[in-house]
C-alpha cells in the first residue's frame, strides 16, 4: 500500500475516531499489526491550535511508522494553514475530513457536510494539497443521503486535486452508523480513479475484511468500530489474508494483560484524573467482548476516581470472567 512517497506495512488502517484514537490506542494498534494509525479529527480554527485538547489529540511524541493528523474544517485558507502547522509538528501525512456525520460538526457545514457543495470540496482540497510537501489523504461518505450519493464526483475531485489516497465510508451522512455498509459505490469509484482507495464500515472481523476487499476491489481497508475493545483484529486480518491457519483466539489472560497495558498508557498520558475517565468506555468495550459482567462490578469501574483504584475493580472483572469459564 502507497501513500505518496510512503509505502505501508500492510493494507489495514486504524480509523480516525474523535475522543478515541489517541496516541495511547494509535500505538496499541499499531502493535498489533495496523500499518497506518490516523489521529482524531483536529480543528483547522486558528483560535483552537494551542488549546490543550487540540495538542493532544496531535501529539505523536514518540510514536512509531508514519504519523497522520487528521484536519476538519470548511474554509480553505484556514484548512491550508492547519496542515502546514501539523506538518511542522511532525505530521508525514494529512487527512481531511469529509466523512464525520457527527450533528455538531455539520452544523457548522463541516465533515460530511462538504459534500453539498462541491465547489467548496475542490477549493479546500486544492489549498491543502498545495501547502504542504506532504501526501494529503481524503475521507467522506457516499454522499449526503440516499438520494445524493455523489462520492464518485467528489473522488474524481479528489484525484484532480491531487489526493494521494481516498478513504469512502459505505454510508452517506444521512444514514450516520445505521443499518448497513454498502460497498457498491466503493467498487464504482475504485473502478474510475487511479488513486488508492481505502474502504471503511462495518469491518468488524477477518472474514468481512476479506469480503469486503472482494468486493470493493480497494487497496486497503480501514478499521474503525471494529478496533474498539479489540486491537487485535488488525493480526486476525493480516493473517487470514496470508494464511489458512486462524490465529488463537485471545484468552482472557491475554486480554487482561492487553488492557491493563493500555489503561496505564492513558493514565501516563491524560494524568491521573482524566485518563481514569478516558479509560472508561475503552474498559467497557474490552469488557463486552467477555461476557455478562455484574452491574455492580461495571459501576465501580466507572466510579472509580484513581488508577490504582480502578485497576483493583478490572481484576474483580477478570476474576468473574475466570470463573465462570471454569464453572
Amino acid at each position: 500500500m502507497q501513500i505518496g512517497p510512503h509505502t505501508l506495512e500492510n493494507n489495514l488502517v486504524l480509523a480516525p475516531m474523535a475522543g478515541i484514537t489517541d496516541r495511547p490506542f494509535r500505538t496499541l494498534c499499531k502493535q498489533f499489526g495496523a500499518g497506518l494509525a490516523v489521529s482524531e479529527m483536529v480543528s483547522s480554527l486558528p483560535s483552537l491550535q494551542t488549546n490543550k485538547r487540540t495538542l493532544l489529540k496531535a501529539d505523536h511524541s514518540g510514536e512509531t511508522g508514519l504519523r497522520s493528523v487528521q484536519i476538519v474544517g470548511t474554509n480553505p485558507r484556514q484548512m491550508a494553514d492547519a496542515a502546514k502547522l501539523n506538518v511542522d509538528r511532525g505530521a508525514d501525512i494529512i487527512d481531511i475530513n469529509m466523512g464525520c456525520p457527527a450533528k455538531k460538526v455539520c452544523a457548522v457545514a463541516a465533515g460530511s457536510a462538504l459534500m453539498r457543495d462541491e465547489d467548496l470540496v475542490k477549493r479546500i482540497l486544492e489549498a491543502v494539497v498545495e501547502a504542504v510537501s506532504v501526501p494529503v489523504t481524503l475521507k467522506i461518505r457516499t454522499g449526503w443521503d440516499p438520494q445524493n450519493r455523489n462520492a464518485p464526483a467528489i473522488a474524481k475531485i479528489a484525484e484532480e486535486a491531487g489526493i494521494a489516497a481516498l478513504t469512502i465510508h459505505g454510508r452517506t451522512r444521512a444514514c450516520k452508523f445505521n443499518g448497513n455498509a454498502e460497498y457498491e459505490t466503493i467498487k464504482q469509484i475504485k473502478k474510475n480513479i487511479a488513486i488508492p482507495v481505502i474502504a471503511n464500515g462495518d469491518i468488524d472481523s477477518a472474514d468481512k475484511a476479506r469480503y469486503v476487499l472482494k468486493k470493493t476491489g480497494a487497496d486497503a481497508l480501514m478499521i474503525g468500530r471494529g478496533a474498539q475493545g479489540n486491537p487485535w483484529i488488525f493480526s486476525d486480518i493480516i493473517n487470514s489474508l496470508h494464511s489458512d491457519e486462524p490465529l488463537e483466539s485471545q484468552t482472557i489472560d491475554s486480554t487482561r494483560e492487553t488492557l491493563l497495558s493500555h489503561v496505564q498508557q492513558l493514565y501516563s498520558f491524560y494524568g491521573n484524573l482524566s485518563g481514569v475517565k478516558i479509560a472508561r468506555k475503552h474498559i467497557g468495550w474490552y469488557l463486552d467482548r467477555l461476557g455478562i459482567l455484574p452491574v455492580e462490578i461495571r459501576n465501580a469501574i466507572n466510579r472509580a476516581q484513581q488508577p490504582i483504584e480502578q485497576i483493583q475493580h478490572i481484576d474483580s472483572a477478570f476474576r468473574h470472567f475466570s470463573y465462570h469459564r471454569a464453572a
